[in-house]
């Protein structure tokens, strides 16, 4: 594995898109990788006030590691990709917004009173929920399958005819714009729960509770990583085949 040297002008989105195992390194970091992975490590480092050599020399220890080689999505097929988000992605957070909303609203009513934060983070994931519910509907039945359409075409050596949303950059920077307001709800969620650790007083629920939501929130940086830095770019690009 080459080594990243002094190139600090790479988006953080790129480390990650080409390996994922670096998201460990940014998340340590508390560098967002995902929404703002548009950024450049020297940007990020700057305004963290984070020494990009030693934040460098990390990245390179992680993609030296022969062992426990990351999933290189970004080598898969455009509706390959598309079909795992919505397979593996989408159904988590169909199965587990009831179940940690159950617990949050149990988690209210029987500690709200001691830790009256409970009530902020049951509305903020409350929005969450509602919000992703719609967004995952907008990417299945409009974005998707024009993008399914345009692997297609390309495969089959055929045109397509122009979306009633003019270019798929439109839905693009409108689904980057909702993954930034997730983004924002679940660092808040991260603040108001001490990064997810529960107080000393916190019975099993209320630790599954916190436990379930580090996890969705985790499941929801590779979720948008495998979009806003991999899926949508590509679709970007492809578009523009048809248009040479």
């Amino acid at each position: 594995m080459e080594t990243l040297e002094k190139n600090t002008q790479k988006q953080i989105g790129e480390y990650v898109a080409e390996d994922y195992r670096t998201a460990a390194v940014f998340s340590k970091y508390k560098i967002d990788f995902c929404c703002n992975g548009g950024r450049t490590l020297d940007e990020a480092c700057q305004k963290k006030d984070i020494n990009s050599n030693q934040l460098l020399d990390e990245l390179n220890a992680v993609l030296n590691n022969k062992g426990n080689q990351a999933i290189d999505y970004k080598s898969w097929p455009l509706d390959l990709l598309i079909d795992y988000i919505e397979k593996k992605h989408h159904r988590y957070v169909e199965e587990k917004i009831p179940v940690i909303r159950q617990f949050l609203e149990k988690l209210c009513r029987v500690h709200g009173e001691r830790h009256p934060e409970l009530f902020k983070i049951n509305e903020l994931f409350t929005g969450s929920a509602g919000d992703l519910a719609a967004h995952m509907k907008k990417e299945e039945l409009i974005l998707f399958p024009f993008i399914k359409k345009m692997v297609n075409a390309t495969l089959d050596g055929k045109a397509i005819e122009a979306p009633h949303f003019g270019t798929v950059e439109n839905p693009i920077a409108l689904m980057k714009e909702e993954h930034d307001n997730e983004g924002g709800r679940f660092r808040e969620i991260a603040t108001l729960t001490d990064n997810y650790n529960p107080p000393t007083d916190a019975c099993n629920t209320y630790r599954v509770t916190f436990a379930m939501l580090n996890e969705f929130e985790q499941d929801l940086h590779l979720h948008i990583h495998l979009e806003n830095n991999i899926l949508f770019p590509q679709a970007i690009k492809l578009e523009q085949l048809f248009s040479e």
